[in-house]
C-alpha cells in the first residue's frame, strides 16, 4: 500500500494509521469534518496530509489511492460513500471499521452499485474509553480480533489486502457473515455499553448524585468504564443494530426479573446458584483470553 486515505482520524482511524506507518512508509491522508482535529493529527505524525470534505478536494485526495478506510461513525457511511463514488478507481479497495455490519453492507451496495465488490466490511474489536486522535496508539490492535464480513460479491483480492493490512497492525483476522457479526456483538459489546450508560445516567440524575459518586469505588469504575465512550458513535451503533439489540435487552430484562424474584423470595440458594454459574463462566472466559 503506497497511499491510504482515512475518513475519520480519531482513536480507531488514527491507531490504524500509526500502526501502518510504524510498519512501512505508507503515505496516509486524513479526511474529516474538523480541521482542528486533522491539523492535530498532522502535528502528531499520524497522517502525512489532510483534506476537507469538499468534492474537489476529495477528488484530489483520492488520486492514486490504494485503499480507503472509513473510520467515522456509522451514520456517516452513506454520505462518505456518496462523496467518494464519482472519484473511485477500479483498483481502489474500500473498507470500514464500523461496529455494525448489516446496515453498512446494505448501504454500500445501494450507494456503490457495480463497485460494491470493492468494499470489504470490517470491524476491529478494540478501543478505549477515550476518543479522538490524541488517544490513538500504534499498538491498539496488537493481539486484538478483527472481523471481516465479505459477501459473495466481494473481490477476494480486496479481502486479502484488507486482511494483510490488519495483520500488519498485529491483529488476528477472522471472517463471518454480517448477520452473525451483528448478533454476536449486540450481546457482548453493544448491550454492555447500553447498560453502562444507563447506570451512570441513573446515578447522575439522582438528587444525591454527588454523594453517590463520592463513594463509588473500583466495582463502579470497572462496570462503567465504557460509559466514557464516544456518545455519537454509540448512538449510531445502537440505532444501526436496533433489532438485535432489542432482542438482547429483552433477554437481559428476563434475567433481571429472575434476579428480582430471587431477592423478593429471599432465595439465597437460588441467588448463589446464579452467581456461581456467572462466576464460573466469567473466570473461564478470562482464562481462555490469556
Amino acid at each position: 500500500m503506497k497511499k491510504i486515505v482515512i475518513f475519520g482520524v480519531g482513536l480507531i482511524g488514527g491507531s490504524f494509521a500509526l500502526a501502518l506507518k510504524k510498519a512501512s512508509a505508507t503515505h496516509i491522508t486524513g479526511i474529516g469534518r474538523s480541521q482542528e482535529s486533522l491539523q492535530e493529527a498532522l502535528k502528531l505524525g499520524v497522517i502525512d496530509a489532510f483534506s476537507d470534505t469538499q468534492e474537489a478536494n476529495i477528488h484530489a485526495a483520492l488520486q492514486d489511492t490504494d485503499l480507503i478506510m472509513i473510520a467515522a461513525p456509522v451514520a456517516q457511511t452513506a454520505s462518505i460513500l456518496q462523496s467518494i463514488k464519482p472519484h473511485l478507481s477500479s483498483n481502489t479497495v474500500i473498507t470500514d471499521a464500523g461496529s455494525t455490519k448489516s446496515d453498512v453492507l446494505a448501504c454500500a451496495k445501494e450507494v456503490l452499485g457495480e463497485q460494491f465488490n470493492q468494499f470489504v466490511g470490517g470491524h476491529p474489536i478494540a478501543g478505549a474509553e477515550k476518543s479522538g486522535v490524541t488517544a490513538a496508539m500504534s499498538d491498539l490492535y496488537a493481539g486484538k480480533n478483527i472481523v471481516l464480513t465479505p459477501t459473495a460479491e466481494t473481490n477476494k483480492d480486496g479481502v486479502a489486502v484488507v486482511a494483510e493490512l490488519w495483520r500488519t497492525c498485529g491483529a488476528n483476522v477472522s471472517e463471518m457473515s454480517a448477520e452473525t457479526h451483528d448478533g454476536i456483538f449486540a450481546a457482548v459489546s453493544h448491550l454492555p455499553h447500553l447498560l453502562a450508560f444507563a447506570l451512570v445516567d441513573d446515578i447522575a440524575s439522582r438528587p444525591n448524585a454527588a454523594q453517590l459518586f463520592s463513594f463509588a469505588a473500583s466495582g463502579f469504575r470497572d462496570f462503567t468504564r465504557i460509559a466514557g465512550s464516544h456518545p455519537e458513535m454509540w448512538r449510531d451503533i445502537s440505532l444501526a443494530n436496533k433489532t438485535a439489540l432489542l432482542s438482547e435487552l429483552d433477554a437481559y430484562q428476563n434475567e433481571l426479573s429472575q434476579l428480582k424474584q430471587l431477592l423478593t423470595n429471599e432465595d439465597g440458594a437460588g441467588l448463589q446458584a446464579l452467581f456461581n454459574r456467572a462466576s464460573t463462566a466469567r473466570n473461564a472466559w478470562a482464562k481462555n483470553r490469556q
